[in-house]
């Protein structure tokens, strides 16, 4: 056998390996015209190599995302140098449908892509390959995984009653909203409320439709508040807000609106009507309290205030009446 019929054998097992890979390939020269297209383009292109050769690139796809493809491509011309893409940093460079049975949920492929200078004889780059791997597994392995974990972090800082935050995330972002507030001097309220006479509903209608007035508060909650505030339930009946950038005279204004929305429910349960009211406190973040737990205890009292004073009301703890304990 002649040399000249090897390096035909290499080159047409060359060719074949091209064709057949399972990634796609793509070589450009620098006018961005299609000089190959391998069996994976074309699969998942509808387009066989014969109605690709010598296009322009983007012309034959307009989808594809012109602006930052050529600042790629223009680089490894100009650089001599790979480049590399993800499907993080662009889920897709070619919008080609995603026929994978195990990840058939996810309607496009997820591609990486590998750019690689070709040089010429002479050692000019005169085209590029572009390599496009199918990731759609990984990523969507990935994905799934990140919101599994998302969901668990949610579900491990969420009443499950209420959906609100649950005591010990409430008192983390507490501390937080202490400590920044302390820096910037911004006004901060705190509301504790609950509900009143609590036990009587669960004594008359039982502990069924005490959830559920539960569930009611903290939804009339939810639609009253800011998305800013931060809401938690505390424990059994009781809340707490922290207004964010708000002056005790205007977490009244809340508090009252609050406590008339409860006040106008009428939760049905079975046959009967429940009506009920709340308590609420506020408090201010004053520079003499040494830790968020002060903060709170004083709103606590301002609520034990409007318990002890006809309930179904606010108060607002006076400066001049907060004695703190050491």
């Amino acid at each position: 056998m002649s040399q000249i019929q090897v390096d035909l054998n290499d080159f047409h097992w060359m060719l074949e390996m091209i064709q057949n890979i399972d990634v796609g390939l793509v070589v450009l020269d620098k006018q961005y015209r299609i000089q190959t297209w391998n069996t994976f383009m074309e699969a998942h292109s509808n387009l066989r190599p014969d109605q690709t050769q010598g296009k322009n690139i983007f012309e034959l796809f307009p989808m594809l995302p012109e602006t930052w493809l050529r600042n790629k491509v223009d680089s490894v011309f100009m650089l001599n140098n790979r480049s590399f893409t993800t499907w993080e940093q662009r889920p897709q460079v070619f919008k080609f449908r995603n026929y994978r049975p195990i990840t058939g949920m996810v309607e496009y492929m997820y591609q990486n892509m590998t750019i690689i200078p070709l040089k010429s004889l002479t050692g000019e780059v005169t085209h590029v390959s572009l390599i496009i791997y199918d990731v759609t597994d990984v990523a969507v392995n990935k994905l799934q995984l990140e919101r599994a974990n998302k969901q668990l972090s949610e579900i491990s800082r969420t009443d499950g009653l209420t959906q609100l935050n649950n005591r010990r995330y409430w008192e983390e972002r507490a501390e937080q909203e202490y400590n920044r507030n302390i820096r910037t001097k911004h006004p901060c309220s705190m509301v504790m409320f609950d509900i009143d006479h609590f036990k009587r509903i669960n004594d008359n209608y039982g502990h069924l439709a005490g959830d559920d007035v539960i569930r009611q508060t903290a939804a009339t909650l939810k639609s009253t508040m800011r998305n800013t505030d931060i809401s938690g339930r505390y424990g059994g009946e009781e809340f707490v807000v922290i207004l964010v950038d708000t002056a005790p005279e205007n977490a009244f204004v809340f508090c009252e609106r609050l406590r008339k929305n409860i006040e106008s429910l009428n939760i049905k349960w079975e046959s009967e009507t429940i009506k009920y009211t709340i308590s609420l406190g506020v408090c201010e973040l004053y520079d003499c309290f040494p830790n968020y737990q002060s903060w709170l205890e004083q709103a606590d009292q301002a609520l034990y205030q409007s318990k002890e004073t006809g309930r179904n009301k606010t108060t607002i703890m006076q400066y001049d009446n907060i004695k703190i304990v050491d």
